[in-house]
């Protein structure tokens, strides 16, 4: 039998931290909605950040970043929450609980955007990808 090469391997590791700690974290946020409770929707978003955590960690054991789709992945799931909770705001269809629990969950996942920034470039690094100076020429020193 073939061996794999380790791209198989890092994808099939994601795969599984998502599909275990992903769907579980998003079954608990889901509870937590329906139960009113912030306290349970937060347990939720802590196993998502658990997911997100160990999936830095499988991209640092084999020296990638987040690819494309995975990036995609992220962005577009960010937005469309972005969407949904905007929509529910402004439709007045949410309790105080479920409009907390949805502040926590954006407040955490940038947190999560700002730690992987800050591991994958540095602090200065990470301030580089989004500073850009004057007469477009980044200065490297």
């Amino acid at each position: 039998m073939p061996e794999r090469s380790p791209p198989v391997d890092r994808e099939i590791l994601v795969f599984a931290i998502w599909a275990a700690l992903g769907l579980l974290g998003l079954g608990i946020v889901l509870e937590g909605f329906s139960r009113d409770s912030w306290a349970v929707s937060a347990g939720g978003v802590a196993t998502l950040a658990l997911a997100f955590a160990a999936h830095m960690v499988v991209n640092a054991v084999f020296a990638t970043g987040f690819s494309r789709g995975e990036t995609a992945l992220g962005i577009g799931a960010y937005g469309l929450l972005g969407i949904v909770f905007l929509a529910g705001a402004v439709g007045g269809g949410m309790s105080t609980a479920d409009y907390y629990s949805g502040l926590t969950l954006f407040g955490v996942m940038a947190l999560g955007f700002l730690a992987y920034l800050t591991t994958r470039h540095g602090l200065r690094g990470a301030f580089s990808r989004f500073h850009i100076h004057p007469g477009g020429a980044e200065k490297r020193r």
